[in-house]
């Protein structure tokens, strides 16, 4: 299946620090878009000015990273969808961290995201290898449980129910409803109560 997420693979981005919540990761002000392009501009939007060009999203080596690591109970706060959509939209695919708050993480599930945990020790070996190698290509294989940069290796852990999804791309519900299109136009015809003319749907 198309939606399978088995092995990410791409340079890395080191965000260092503890309980980044999900309104630092994009601000409520951009809560008002109707829809989620764009939003990858406005990701940490706020401490990339603060911090004037020093902040990883704006630093140069790191332009076109696909997998963020990061340390503990990222994406706590709100439980804005804005916030994944916004790392997503920038060109995250991946995330390891040493934790996760339950409904960034089940946000980033729901849109194709794994997001991989280590414990400190790692996360710190991992932020240093990128920052000391920004080119270095990073690999999570969510098979194997695995993390690799260049001769380094190291477990990560995941939900297995999470990574079932991944693995078996069960995770992308609308691509779900689009390869069962026949069963369910099978099963809406046994019911009474459902037209596909009537909704404009055609057969």
């Amino acid at each position: 299946m198309v939606s399978e997420v088995k092995k990410v693979t791409g340079r890395g981005i080191p965000l260092v620090g503890d309980d980044i919540d999900t309104d630092r990761i994009i601000p409520a002000r951009y809560l008002k878009a109707v829809t989620f392009d764009g939003l990858g501009e406005g990701a940490f939007i706020d401490d990339r000015k603060a911090l004037k060009g020093e902040h990883p999203f704006d630093q140069p080596q790191y332009q076109g990273a696909k997998v963020l690591i990061v340390n503990r109970n990222f994406g706590c706060g709100s439980s804005r969808e804005h916030a994944p959509q916004a790392i997503a939209k920038w060109g995250i695919q991946a995330l390891i961290g040493e934790s996760f708050a339950e409904i960034f993480f089940g946000n980033c599930v729901a849109m194709g995201i794994p997001c991989v945990t280590v414990d400190a020790a790692t996360v710190k070996q991992l932020q240093d290898l990128v920052a000391a190698n920004p080119q270095a290509p990073v690999t999570i294989n969510l098979e194997t449980l695995q993390v690799q940069i260049g001769d380094y290796t190291a477990s990560v852990s995941i939900g297995e129910g999470s990574r079932n999804m991944f693995i078996s791309g069960s995770w992308d519900a609308c691509g779900q409803l689009v390869a069962n299109t026949n069963q369910i136009r099978q099963t809406a015809a046994k019911l009474p109560y459902v037209s596909w003319g009537k909704l404009g749907v055609k057969s």
